[in-house]
Parts: C-alpha cells; sequence; structure tokens
C-alpha cells in the first residue's frame, strides 16, 4: 500500500478521474457564477459587462436584507428545533426506549422521506382558512378562537414554516445523534452510575461532554442546509405573504430565473456563499476553542 501512494503515477490514475469529475461538476460552476457577478443580461438575450454596479445594486437594495434577514432568523431557530429535538429523542431511544426504539425511530424518521411538496401540501391544509379551515383552525374554534390566516400574516406565516421543517426532519437528526449516544462506552456509564449520577446529572456531565462531536457535526450540517432552504419554502409558501417569507435562495431563483438577471442572481449567490462559509469557520472556531479550555 504504501508503494502505491508513494508512486505519482498511481495517484494520479486513481484520483484523477474523481478529481476531473469534481471540477467540472463542481468547481467550474463556482468559477462561472463568480464570473457572472460582473455582467447582466442572460443566456437568451446576451451578456454585457458592468464591473461592479451588481455589487452596488446589491448594496442599495432593500430586499436583500429582508431575505438576508430572514434566511439566518429561519437557520437559527429551525437549526436549534432540529439539534434539540433530536438529541432529546436519541436519548429517549437509548436510555428510556432502548431496544424496543426500532419501531419508534421508523415513524419519526418517516417524514424525512415523505417528497417535500407531499408535506407541504399537508401543512397548507392544516393550516388552512379558504375555502374551509384546516385542522388547526377547527381546534381553535373548537375552544372558541377565532380561525387565524396562518399563511397570510407575516408572523404566523414563519411559524408555520419552521413547524413543518422541524417536524420533517427532527428524525433525521434524531437517527444521525443516535448513532453517537450508541458509541458512549457502557462501562463509562455504569462507572458514572456507581459513582452516584442518576437521570439529568449523568445526562449534563458525562452524556453531553462525549456526544459532543456527534452535536457539532448536526449543528454544522444542519445550519448549511437550513441557510440554504430552498423547496420546502418554494411549495408552502412560494415566499409569500409578499416577500415575508423568501430566503436568498429563493430570490436568487426568481432575480436569475423569473427575470433574467443572471449577474445579479450570482451576486446573490456569492453573498449565500459567504455567508454559510463565514457560519461554518464560526461554529468550528467555537468549538476549537471549548476543546482547548477542556
Amino acid at each position: 500500500m504504501q508503494n502505491v501512494l508513494g508512486d505519482r503515477k498511481a495517484i494520479v490514475i486513481l484520483l484523477g478521474p474523481a478529481l476531473l469529475v469534481y471540477t467540472l461538476i463542481m468547481l467550474v460552476p463556482v468559477l462561472w457564477s463568480l464570473g457572472l457577478t460582473f455582467f447582466e443580461g442572460n443566456a437568451l438575450f446576451g451578456f454585457e459587462a458592468v464591473n461592479l454596479d451588481n455589487f452596488v445594486k446589491l448594496a442599495n437594495d432593500p430586499r436583500i436584507l429582508e431575505a438576508l434577514w430572514f434566511t439566518v432568523r429561519y437557520a437559527v431557530v429551525v437549526t436549534i428545533g432540529q439539534v434539540v429535538l433530536g438529541y432529546l429523542l436519541s436519548l429517549l431511544y437509548v436510555f428510556a426506549l432502548r431496544k424496543s426504539s426500532g419501531i419508534i425511530r421508523t415513524l419519526v424518521f418517516f417524514p424525512v422521506v415523505v417528497p417535500t411538496v407531499a408535506v407541504a401540501l399537508m401543512f397548507q391544509q392544516l393550516f388552512a382558512i379558504a375555502p374551509q379551515n384546516g385542522l388547526v383552525n377547527e381546534l381553535l374554534n373548537t375552544f372558541g378562537v377565532a380561525s387565524v390566516d396562518w399563511l397570510g400574516n407575516d408572523a404566523t406565516a414563519f411559524l408555520v414554516v419552521v413547524l413543518m421543517d422541524i417536524w420533517r426532519s427532527m428524525g433525521f437528526y434524531a437517527v444521525l445523534l443516535y448513532a453517537g449516544l450508541v458509541d458512549i462506552p457502557e462501562e463509562v456509564l455504569e462507572s458514572a452510575r456507581l459513582d452516584g449520577a442518576r437521570g439529568w446529572s449523568l445526562v449534563r456531565h458525562i452524556v453531553v461532554p462525549l456526544s459532543l462531536p456527534v452535536i457539532l457535526s448536526a449543528v454544522i450540517f444542519s445550519i448549511n442546509g437550513t441557510l440554504k432552504v430552498f423547496d420546502s419554502i418554494l411549495a408552502l409558501t412560494n415566499g409569500g405573504p409578499g416577500s415575508s417569507t423568501s430566503p436568498l435562495t429563493l430570490y436568487m431563483f426568481q432575480t436569475s430565473f423569473s427575470y433574467g438577471e443572471y449577474g445579479y442572481g450570482s451576486t446573490i449567490a456569492l453573498v449565500l456563499t459567504l455567508l454559510c462559509l463565514g457560519v461554518t469557520l464560526i461554529v468550528f472556531r467555537a468549538s476549537r476553542r471549548d476543546n482547548t479550555k477542556a
């Protein structure tokens, strides 16, 4: 094996095809999109160089701030919901249900494999107000509360979007974190129990510290996914009411493909890329600092 790894020709033969495919599929489109930030136009009518005009337009665009604020707010709330609920479910699987958790894990994980459009249509019906009330408004009416236009109001539409995406994905994070919990040595837990650690004390002082690496992985995975949310919001609200639930991805899509402004759409994509990169670096740096203190 060392002879193979020490042979440059063998490395080129083994890694060359994969690197070529990766370059063509990933790096070339990224560089192409970066280059488009200095142009305006589209593939039908051609492109015209505008130097830094797209960045000037970005700085003066009030909607970009609205989309950025929604993206960050959504990412923070949904990430916390996904990881916290996923971790609580994983604790339930390991310490309460144990070997009988298989069917519960399957049921909780099921929404992950359901098509996003189907989930969005279900939530539209659950929170509907017209032409007839959905289940949620019917329950409110039962308790004497007036029906709410959930998807027609900025605050309630945000709430429905958050609830849908947390419900849809928490099963995935429960399984991911469960895999980390089952790797904790049983001898360590038994030693902690013999020392008097029980319940929340055991979880707080033993389980959580030992599962921090997988929690960090879940946070990074979740925050990058939520910053790039697109399909669920497109299917549920299409960015409405107005543009109050439009993330950067949806604004980028509309700008590029609905309005044909490829250059400005690429500029918005660059903002999203820098945002994802910055958040990931912050999370890694914070985790490294914690490990140093430990």
